[in-house]
């Protein structure tokens, strides 16, 4: 956090602003004394839809590979393998 004097803060308003919602905290001086600190409003929560979520995750498929081996894939450009859905055990 580097302090803004006052008189700045006010050319570049906008600027710090964007800065705070990106989560930044900005502290503001008047003649070299801190005056005054700009944090951002926590913004609540949304709550999941757990259902929405299930719907989204039972669509995408199912990697054969371990995950060491998948994030090496990703690193090396190669192609990941997948199962279909038809493919799967069913475990009920």
């Amino acid at each position: 956090m580097d302090p803004v004097d006052l008189a700045e803060a006010k050319a570049r308003l906008s600027e710090l602003i964007d800065r705070v919602e990106g989560g930044a905290s900005i502290e503001m001086t008047r003649r070299g004394k801190p005056a005054a600190r700009v944090t951002g409003v926590a913004r609540p929560r949304q709550p999941i839809d757990a259902a929405m979520l299930k719907s989204l995750t039972d669509r995408m498929p199912l990697r054969v590979e371990a995950a060491v081996d998948a994030v090496r894939s990703m690193r090396d450009g190669s192609t990941p393998r997948y199962l279909r859905p038809s493919q799967l055990a069913k475990p009920w």
